[in-house]
């Protein structure tokens, strides 16, 4: 998904500084209290740092791919003794756009500024580097403000964020993110009876008889659901807008959400588990993009909410604003599960799929084979069906779709089963359950194509808690 937005320049800073901001011009008394402001902008920013030190969370072991595919979305740079102007400040890393990197939003910026900042001091900030405040919210993640702001005067957007990089009272700042939902159209339009493979294929029968996912908050960052389907009835725990556009709900999230959780035409992969709603997607007619600024509200709200589970099926650049969210989530121990891509095998790693923190899902079809739109590589996890399947749409209908977005949501929905049986299990050890337990797609238990293999979700809950296998007779599945 192509960055196609056009108009004026924006820049994305991230504060609670509704839109109102924008049209407050300071007075006299104001500008000559500026250094004041300064000063107190800065002593918040110190105490923020002390705080984020205090409680960030320390980066998990990684062993899905080299270092040199999956990069720290940060670089170290804390012996810098002096930022020259316009410079990152001491301990803070360069957030420039990558060399020929233009999937952002043209002239929009996202800042992140100390939690105690205040309006009257994020507006004399944006006059200061010419930037019009948006939009903000309080990141608990972060202990901060996110603020979107639009750059005013047609400036590049690498050069702005190097401007504000080199500000004592700017923690965090960088381009606003693109990111587009994934999914592919069947080759032939499906019809009949629905079609749901992935039962057998995933052994969910089995799984059922000890687990449904009963009551397990899943967070489906999407382009909204259809909250009023009756395949959906009691399925939704709650709903969030992270884009407030008022538009109908875009048909990509209402089949993720069934993919999850479905239980009356489909089943979905866990039909007891309970839906955070997440809209974050336009999902209009001309663009189903969505923003850094918009993820890490909807991220923020999901992990506040109590998501045990977050969804992502859409895939973009490397976000190092994202990247942040997401340690900061798996942390507290949310179990992140991502589409790996619709790009094909030639495609380099997409993100948040690519993230170390994330589960990456890959496809497969009816006769276990990855398609040739799927996504592969040493940051895959695990894959599961992802062909021709018939899933929910808006309006109690249904659609017939193909793409790792929806293979991603079977897996969500196998996660919400194994924390049924185990609650407390922590991520990196759903990860090693589900590659240990997958049903092998070649001769090797991981491989760069599939990972550990086709998801099998019966097994995958024995994994997790072996006790619980004397309690059905269903078949144990064996490994090549």
């Amino acid at each position: 998904m192509r960055a196609c937005l056009a108009g004026k320049s924006v820049v994305v800073v991230a504060l609670t500084v509704v839109g109102v901001l924008a049209s407050l011009s300071p007075s006299r008394a104001e500008m000559i209290d500026t250094n004041a402001t300064s000063s107190a902008i800065q002593s918040a920013v110190q105490s923020a740092r002390q705080k984020s030190q205090k409680s960030a969370p320390s980066a998990p072991a990684e062993s899905r791919a080299p270092a040199k595919q999956i990069q720290s979305a940060k670089k170290d740079t804390s012996g810098d003794k002096k930022p020259k102007a316009g410079t990152p400040a001491a301990g803070r890393s360069s957030n420039l756009p990558p060399a020929g990197e233009r999937q952002y939003v043209p002239d929009e910026i996202v800042l992140e500024v100390a939690a105690a900042t205040s309006d009257q001091q994020v507006n004399i900030l944006a006059q200061r580097f010419r930037l019009q405040a948006l939009d903000s919210f309080n990141f608990q993640l972060g202990n901060s403000r996110v603020v979107r702001v639009r750059v005013l005067g047609g400036r590049p957007i690498p050069a702005v964020v190097r401007a504000l990089q080199g500000d004592a009272a700017i923690l965090f700042a960088q381009p606003n993110y693109l990111f587009g939902l994934v999914e592919e159209k069947p080759a032939a339009a499906a019809g009949g009876e629905a079609d749901q493979y992935l039962l057998e294929k995933m052994h969910l029968a089995e799984a059922h008889r000890l687990s449904r996912g009963d009551k397990v908050l899943v967070a489906v960052i999407d382009s909204g659901v259809d909250v009023s389907h009756p395949d959906l009835a009691g399925d939704i725990a709650d709903s969030f807008d992270a884009i407030g556009i008022g538009e109908p709900v875009h048909p990509h999230g209402t089949a993720i959400a069934g993919g999850i959780a479905a239980h009356g035409r489909l089943t979905g992969a866990a039909p007891a588990a309970q839906i955070l709603a997440v809209r974050a997607f336009s999902g209009s007619a001309h663009s189903e993009q969505g923003t850094t600024y918009a993820i890490i509200k909807g991220l923020d709200w999901a992990v506040s909410h109590g998501a045990r589970v977050i969804n992502m099926s859409f895939a973009g650049p490397q976000d190092p604003g994202l990247a942040r969210g997401l340690s900061a989530a798996h942390g507290k121990g949310v179990v992140l599960v991502a589409a790996a891509g619709n790009k094909g095998a030639s495609s380099p790693p997409l993100y948040p799929a690519a993230d170390r923190n994330v589960i990456t899902v890959t496809s497969t079809d009816k006769n276990d084979e990855l398609p040739s739109f799927a996504n592969r590589g040493p940051y895959v996890a695990v894959a599961a069906p992802g062909v021709d399947l018939t899933l929910l749409a808006p309006n109690d209908s249904l659609q017939h779709l193909s793409g790792t977005s929806f293979s991603a949501a079977f897996v969500s929905g196998t996660v919400a089963l194994m924390l049924e049986r185990k609650p407390g299990l922590a991520p990196d050890a759903v990860r090693q359950a589900l590659m240990a337990s997958a049903r092998h797609l070649s001769g090797k238990p991981v491989d760069d194509q599939s990972g550990g293999g086709l998801v099998d979700a019966y097994q995958a809950i024995l994994a997790v808690a072996p006790e619980m296998s004397s309690a059905t007779s269903a078949p144990t599945v064996g490994h090549p």
